[in-house]
């Protein structure tokens, strides 16, 4: 037998992003932001909804509410599809579903019809969203991380922010149902574009469905979801409308837990992986910032409309600068998190996001817009940083099989922490609305609430992996420096980053 020997493959030859890599991500962003806009381009057309619909608020919420929860009772069920049908037909019929739904949705007679069609989009959207960081975390092999993420995760960061302004554009041009006609070309290119571009992975073995997780997990998300939604309404959290389905849905979730937690792999999510520090941390940091995120979007646009008077649209465009901040920072931070590691991108970007919002701690009926655009500016570069940094992190030193587990608790953490953000400010919005100080007053209490989330945040993002090892970035790839601290022997090291390359002896 002749000496060991080594070889490369193409896609580790060197620092760059191999271009298979960029053509399945822009493959999938064609497709996924139509999924990313659709959740909040909606958001401002409810009152329009309801007069053309004849059907109060509390009916018509449900539009939104009801593409949420079939979102999230789908979301677990990902990573099962994927391994049965292969992820490039699963993306394509995803896509498919969503497509039907928003057809329907603009053919919608009455309210209840609404509804339910877009439970179908939320249907085909549960799919997308994790599957759509799964396939590109899969072609990139983990190198790379954060030049990857600093754009693919574009749509998603700016989906919150524009989402709103081009639903107000949209109204103010046209019919409501439009709103869902203009998915019809997204979702056709995104398609075609898969058919060319994703690879034909075939479906593993592993195809049994995880019935009992399914019906423990997805209604347990649900339920925690919806009850959080129900806080505004049922006058805060200490209301048997919020609290029955979320202890229901905490109880469905911990029941899961206890099931999956002995079969590992083969259970519908696996929940082991919450012992692999970067997808733990990240999940953690993922959740504040839901709520930093999300939380402050529920309060912006209402201070410029109820404290200021301004129209839902121009509180929309009010909002543009925070997603130019966070289009500034996104390519400089990718390169740093390659560089660095993502520990202290997100310490510092988190920073940012809490001075960002410290203006909006002392607002009052006249302050600004010059200072408050400035500081919605510097607010979304820190999060167009913090977003990237934890979406790489989640996936630092995962194995490509667990690559689908790890999308789904990554995902469900920040959605759960944007409802919970949302639910909190709002209780807090409407409690200090109810004294004699003013609106604004209130305002400035819900505000300090949002810098709490992102102030807390900060310390918490030392326990994200710090810079790479020297041969694994030589290699260009950043893999998790936790791995070194219960590796084992040198071997067992070595052996990691050979595998993570594309290295294999040869006889």
């Amino acid at each position: 037998m002749s000496s060991p020997q080594v070889v490369q493959t193409r896609t580790a030859t060197g620092p760059g992003v191999d271009p298979a890599v960029w053509r399945t991500a822009f493959t999938i962003i064609a497709g996924a932001m139509v999924v990313v806009f659709d959740a909040t381009i909606v958001s401002v057309a409810l009152n329009d909804l309801a007069k053309d619909l004849h059907a109060p608020i509390s009916t018509i919420q449900w539009v939104s509410t009801g593409y949420l929860l079939a979102m999230f009772v789908t979301i677990p069920v990902a990573g099962w599809a994927q391994s049965a049908l292969g992820g490039k037909r699963l993306w394509i019929v995803a896509l498919g579903v969503f497509l039907l739904g928003s057809v329907l949705c603009a053919c919608a007679w009455d309210a209840p019809s609404l509804i339910a069609f877009r439970i179908v989009q939320g249907i085909g959207g549960g799919v997308i969203m994790p599957l759509m960081m799964t396939l590109i975390m899969q072609a990139a092999g983990g190198r790379n991380v954060g030049t990857v993420m600093s754009v693919v995760t574009l749509p998603s960061s700016l989906g919150p922010i524009l989402g709103p302004v081009l639903g107000g554009i949209i109204l103010n041009f046209g019919d409501w149902r439009w709103l869902f006609l203009v998915n019809i070309p997204f979702c056709t290119v995104g398609a075609l574009l898969a058919l060319r571009n994703l690879p034909n992975d075939r479906p593993s073995a592993r195809t049994r469905l995880d019935w009992v997780g399914l019906l423990l997990l997805s209604p347990g998300v649900a339920a925690i979801i919806f009850g959080l939604s129900r806080v505004n309404a049922a006058g805060g959290f200490g209301s048997a409308q919020v609290l029955v389905p979320v202890l229901g849905g905490l109880a469905l979730v911990a029941g899961f837990v206890r099931w999956a937690l002995p079969r590992a792999s083969t259970a519908l999510v696996n929940v082991r992986l919450f012992r692999h520090r970067p997808l733990a941390s990240s999940s953690a940091l993922g959740f504040l910032t839901g709520a930093a995120l999300y939380g402050a979007l529920l309060l912006l646009p209402l201070y410029w409309q109820q404290v200021r008077g301004e129209s839902a649209l121009n509180a929309g465009l009010l909002l543009i600068p925070q997603g130019v901040g966070t289009l500034v920072s996104r390519r400089p931070a990718g390169k740093l998190i390659d560089e660095i590691g993502p520990r202290w991108v997100a310490l510092v970007g988190f920073a940012i996001v809490t001075v960002g919002t410290l203006p909006f701690g002392f607002v009052t009926d006249h302050t600004g817009n010059v200072l408050l655009l400035a500081a919605l500016f510097v607010r979304g570069i820190g999060m167009g940083a913090t977003t990237i940094s934890l979406s790489g992190t989640a996936y630092i030193g995962l194995p490509r099989p667990d690559m689908p587990s790890g999308s789904i608790i990554a995902r469900v953490g920040q959605q759960i922490g944007g409802s919970a953000g949302t639910a909190v400010l709002a209780v807090i919005l409407l409690a200090a609305a109810a004294g004699d100080a003013g609106p604004a007053h209130a305002f400035r209490e819900a505000f300090w609430w949002s810098i709490g989330f992102a102030a807390v945040a900060v310390p918490l993002c030392l326990l994200l992996p710090g810079r790479p090892a020297p041969e694994r970035r030589a290699a260009g790839s950043v893999l998790d420096e936790a791995d070194e601290d219960h590796a084992g022997d040198r071997s067992g090291q070595l052996g990691r980053v050979d595998r993570a390359v594309g290295v294999v002896p040869l006889d």
